[in-house]
């Protein structure tokens, strides 16, 4: 007898179907396939670590309008700009991880017109969650079938665009700021700046700011790290400036993101840790 797990393939995970007035951040593993089919949403994917060579390219945060499609693995965070309407599904398995590989950005916007049975399939998986496992893995593989000829929503980048983007994030411990980008790319900082805020609508400092701090926040879960550890490693020039532009990106010190975040996806503390933790980072 023949044994076969159609979920190895192509599964359903978690299904959102949403019209959130707050951020709605996506977890977990495999292929997050999210449908805006009303309104308009803001989409951005927290990766602290640098990309490794031959993966998609992690764009900063895009504008999602009704009819798009956004392609990522997690998390990913929608954050609506105005009354939008929502349906996000997780799709796991080999054939689910294949086609995340072969993603060439993410979040990766497609336009819902390339792959019109897109929202149908989805609508099904939505409505046929509590389906067999055979049904639901159809369904998973038929949807990737499709999404496989979307199109991108989004202009491809400029190549100087890509270039910097790519070198900031393999190199934000030791980029000393904008001007030594433009020189490692070989054209001027005014040119750099003007072709990198046309693309994106942030200029190359304020992306290399947010990328040191999402590695700021990744490092900030782990105990053993002192700030003026962190500080270096994130390409800060110590503990006090990385607490004043933490404070201002986020809106909260170091500490306080660590007690909220970093307390949350570590094991309890008990009371004696606890005080000598906070001796050490304060």
């Amino acid at each position: 007898m023949l044994i076969y797990s159609p979920s190895t393939t192509a599964a359903l995970g978690i299904v959102e179907d949403a019209q959130p007035e707050e951020p709605l951040t996506l977890r977990g593993e495999g292929l997050w396939v999210c449908l805006v089919s009303s309104g308009k949403c803001v989409v951005s994917l927290s990766d602290p670590d640098p990309m490794p060579a031959g993966s998609a390219l992690l764009l900063p945060p895009q504008n999602a309008a009704a009819g798009h499609l956004v392609l990522s693995r997690g998390p990913l965070t929608l954050a609506p700009e105005n009354e939008c309407h929502l349906l996000c599904v997780q799709l796991t398995g080999q054939a689910a991880e294949q086609f995340l590989a072969g993603l060439s950005e993410m979040p990766f916007l497609a336009r819902g017109e390339t792959c019109p049975a897109a929202a149908e399939l989805m609508g099904r998986l939505a409505e046929e969650r509590d389906a067999s496992e055979r049904v639901r893995s159809q369904l998973a593989f038929a949807l990737l079938c499709e999404l496989s000829d979307a199109d991108s929503a989004a202009p491809a980048l400029p190549p100087l665009v890509a270039a910097a983007i790519e070198d900031i994030r393999r190199n934000y411990a030791g980029l000393y700021g904008v001007e030594e980008l433009s020189e490692r790319l070989g054209v001027s900082k005014s040119h750099l700046v003007r072709a990198f805020t046309a693309a994106l609508g942030v200029s190359p400092g304020r992306y290399l700011t947010s990328v040191r701090i999402e590695a700021a926040m990744r490092l900030l879960l782990h105990r053993e790290y002192t700030l003026d550890v962190i500080a270096s490693l994130c390409g800060f020039s110590g503990a006090n400036y990385l607490c004043r532009v933490f404070k201002k990106t986020t809106g909260q010190s170091p500490t306080q993101w660590r007690a909220m975040a970093g307390r949350s996806a570590l094991p309890e503390l008990s009371p004696e840790q606890q005080r000598l933790e906070q001796e050490l980072f304060i």
